[in-house]
């Protein structure tokens, strides 16, 4: 089998590397459809032998480069004749299923995993008109629309066009390397500046406005007696220097710890306390996932599909994204509960997060490929 990823940028290549493994390995061929620019695809696709294709696809729907992507895919498609092209992300999903129309009258199936609508209840207006529209006329062209929450599985029942819709729970958290990293939990600890005795709430993420860590320091200002707990997050992105403004302005000093982009999130969930996820949107919350795989409680808005697993009460407290007086009050309940109550919490997040390992995500995905 023939297969073709098409992607907007390289670095969404990063969720599917043990799938496409499992793909080469039983002797079929990927390539790789992407504007990898901005960010490459990661090197191991390179040294599996993949050929990557460079479109122009860019993140921005309105950009003029996605009118060149879609020539650009319609001629690779025509001359490799694949047997499927599996779309991802918005915009290269919408060129690559204007591109395939034709082939696939010749037998090319067209799959498109949606990882996370940008219309979903709360949506702002415009989301709506922008993106629905397309999504809606594209999915005529979709032979199988694959979602990762079970708002957007409803919604594309009722009004998706695709041939096929199914619910599949993410991308898959590699349960052999999230929680079975070893630390020595002190000495991280110095490493990040954070006391032995401190409560320490992590988030991991772009620092960008729909990740939404601005909320949770303003949180942290909220508590009566905020000295001993701390924040870290890691990530880099856009709002660097608002985030370390916004943490002076309200006298926190080092008690927020931006960490950049990291290789050690297994060993940081291992030293943490508390997962923090308000985000905006999600089409899911692979971060938050693996934080479960650790036992971690969680504290998250209560949006998309970070509903499919945050239960109030059970995997730890949820609020609407904006309210920052909820998350003050999610974070003294944890840092204050005691250890037999967190523990329960941490059983309960454990035995959830098997639900969506790499074990269980791959055989249907093999099956959704006709593999089984």
């Amino acid at each position: 089998m023939k297969i073709l990823y098409a992607t907007t940028v390289g670095i969404t290549m990063g969720f599917f590397k043990q799938f496409v493994k499992s793909l080469l390995d039983a002797g079929h061929t990927v390539e790789i459809a992407t504007n990898d620019a901005e960010v490459p695809i990661p090197e191991c696709y390179r040294e599996w032998g993949c050929v990557a294709h460079t479109i122009s696809t860019s993140r921005s729907p309105l950009n003029k480069g996605n009118l060149g992507a879609v020539k650009q895919l319609r001629k690779l498609v025509e001359e490799n004749r694949y047997d499927i092209v599996h779309c991802h992300t918005p915009v290269a999903a919408m060129c690559a299923r204007l591109a395939c129309r034709g082939a696939r009258k010749r037998g090319t199936k067209v799959f498109y995993t949606a990882h996370g609508f940008h219309f979903y209840k709360g949506a702002p207006l415009k989301n709506w008109l922008l993106y629905y529209p397309v999504e809606k006329i594209c999915s005529r062209w979709t032979d199988l629309l694959i979602t990762i929450n079970q708002e957007d599985y409803a919604l594309a029942q009722r009004k998706m066009k695709a041939k096929e819709v199914v619910y599949v729970p993410g991308v898959g958290v590699d349960l052999t390397k999230f929680g079975n990293a070893t630390v020595d939990r002190a000495a991280k600890r110095r490493e990040l500046g954070v006391p032995e005795d401190a409560t320490l709430l992590l988030s991991v993420g772009e620092l960008n406005a729909n990740k939404n860590h601005e909320t949770i320091i303003r949180a942290l200002a909220k508590l009566e007696n905020n000295a001993n707990v701390y924040y870290a997050i890691a990530g880099r992105g856009g709002l660097d220097k608002y985030l370390q403004n916004l943490t002076a302005s309200l006298g926190l000093g080092d008690r927020v710890k931006l960490l950049g982009y990291r290789t050690d999130v297994a060993e940081l969930c291992a030293t943490a306390d508390v997962f923090a996820f308000p985000s905006f949107r999600e089409g899911l919350g692979l971060a938050a996932v693996e934080a479960m795989v650790y036992g971690l409680p969680l504290i998250t808005s209560n949006v998309h599909g970070i509903n499919d697993y945050s239960e109030d009460g059970k995997t730890g407290f949820k609020n609407a994204p904006n309210d920052v007086d909820g998350f003050a009050e999610s974070i003294k309940k944890l840092s204050e509960m005691k250890p037999e109550l967190r523990e329960e919490i941490s059983r309960y997040n454990r035995v959830l997060a098997q639900k969506y390992g790499l074990d269980k995500i791959i055989p249907t995905m093999k099956k959704l490929y006709g593999l089984d």
